[in-house]
């Protein structure tokens, strides 16, 4: 792989601005357009991104497909954990009006940030991963 010094020090500089991006569609996402999904996507084509600048064995240290594992799992965990909270505070399941008795407005924008926040953790390590699968293919 050729070293280009350029593009190696661009992308130092808009990686953590992209990441930070990512996070920002995924907390704006109950206010306005976003949320998990295009999060996830953002993170995971940033990661892409630093994979395809720095290679391959770099960007698999740093997201090891145990960790990978781990993400795809806990975001379900997380979705479905705060299905399952509803249910046990009496609501319906995903009723976030539920998590809160007092304040069910309170509730639902808690449980709305959850659920989004474990879509994005599964999404972008699926898209990390499906990256990573096909990249590894050759080798």
């Amino acid at each position: 792989m050729k070293q280009y010094a350029v593009l190696r020090v661009v992308i130092r500089l808009l990686l953590p601005l992209i990441l930070l991006f990512a996070l920002y569609v995924q907390f704006h996402g109950d206010f306005g357009p976003g949320g998990g999904f295009q999060a996830g996507v953002i993170f995971g084509a940033g990661v892409v991104l630093y994979a395809l600048v720095f290679g391959l064995h770099n960007a698999r240290t740093i997201f090891p497909p145990w960790l990978l594992r781990l993400g795809m799992s806990l975001g379900v965990l997380i979705y479905a954990g705060v299905g399952i909270v509803s249910l046990l505070l009496g609501g319906n399941f995903l009723g976030y009006g539920a998590l809160d008795a007092h304040h069910p407005e309170h509730g639902q924008h808690l449980g709305i940030l959850l659920v989004e926040m474990g879509v994005g953790i599964t999404v972008s390590a699926v898209m990390i991963s499906i990256f990573f699968a096909f990249a590894w293919r050759g080798r």
